[in-house]
């Protein structure tokens, strides 16, 4: 009995691994726990700080540019959080999920596209042939640039978590004993869940997800629809790069910049100029933040895309409380 027990907690675990969900595994949890402990924390970040802002500092004197220096540190910076996060903090897994979810749900995106491309391409065209759009990027050098860039998507990342948050927080009250039973069915964990439900035991109470455990539900959606909104946005950039190369003279770019010795080509005389180059980048980093409060916005869209997130977490919910079940009972017998 303890041994089929065993079996079954660990397959679980596994379950939980294998679908981006490593904060739902106990030990997993009470290591990351550790590792985000304040002090842990600050010491990460410190260490981060100054050594981002130190090659920030050399990349600015070194290219006489301060703001290619400051967007240096602030990438830096990002990327060694992100690191920390990816290997330390175990988010690899669900990072690795989320990316596969994304691309297997991809035929969500062509629709929500259709809808939404037309408007966006029609306002941000008005956008790409007008003149002041031109003479803004071209006047930013490249750390402002990259830095506007971040900003959008710093702030479609915090609308997403909010927009996120509030979706979830509604769907663990729904777990029914039927339900139990059937995401269950043909598992491991079905005998438990039957013994569950035999019991009476309060599921609704049991069903709670709070904690890393939600965080771990929140990011997992939220790297699933950030691809789709980079995906959307190169696929914008691509249009815009497309569109200036046959469309607009290196002539017009004069007319449009006044810049002498416009337009520029870093990577030699190659079709596409470092102008266009930048107000492509900055309005397809404008359509991301677009295409971000659209998806969460559309109805539709959020209809198809949460109807099969929830189906996947009564899943989790469910496999979840036999999970707890099967920990608690161990540890009484053990």
């Amino acid at each position: 009995m303890a041994a089929r027990q065993d079996a079954a907690v660990r397959d679980a675990e596994k379950w939980f691994l294998d679908h981006g969900l490593p904060y739902f595994v106990d030990d997993v949890r009470a290591k990351v726990r550790a590792r985000m402990s304040r002090p842990r924390i600050a010491v990460v970040l410190a260490v981060s700080v100054i050594a981002s802002a130190a090659a920030g500092l050399g990349v600015g004197l070194a290219s006489d540019s301060t703001s290619f220096g400051f967007a240096t540190a602030s990438w830096l910076l990002l990327a060694a959080v992100a690191a920390y996060a990816l290997v330390v903090l175990r988010m690899h897994d669900i990072a690795g999920w989320a990316l596969r979810r994304a691309f297997a749900s991809l035929g969500l995106l062509f629709p929500l596209a259709t809808r939404a491309l037309p408007m966006l391409l029609l306002f941000v065209t008005f956008l790409f042939i007008n003149t002041e759009v031109w003479q803004v990027t071209s006047a930013m050098d490249a750390g402002v640039l990259w830095t506007a860039v971040l900003f959008f998507g710093l702030a479609a990342t915090g609308f997403l978590l909010v927009r996120l948050d509030e979706e979830l927080d509604q769907f663990d009250d729904d777990i029914s004993a039927e339900t139990l039973l059937d995401v269950t069915a043909d598992t491991p964990l079905a005998p438990t869940a039957h013994r569950l439900v035999d019991a009476g035991v309060d599921l609704q109470a049991e069903a709670e997800v709070t904690g890393l455990q939600k965080f771990n539900l929140v990011l997992a959606l939220l790297v699933a629809q950030a691809v789709q909104v980079f995906l959307l946005a190169i696929a914008v950039f691509a249009f815009f790069v497309v569109f200036g190369v046959v469309a607009i003279d290196d002539t017009v770019i004069s007319t449009w910049v006044t810049t002498a010795g416009t337009p520029h080509y870093d990577l030699g005389q190659s079709l596409v100029s470092s102008e266009l180059a930048r107000v492509s980048i900055f309005l397809a980093a404008f359509s991301g933040l677009y295409f971000t409060v659209y998806a969460v916005m559309d109805s539709n869209y959020r209809e198809q895309f949460f109807t099969q997130i929830m189906r996947e977490l009564a899943r989790v919910v469910g496999a979840r409380i036999c999970y707890r079940e099967l920990r608690r009972t161990g540890r009484e017998t053990g």
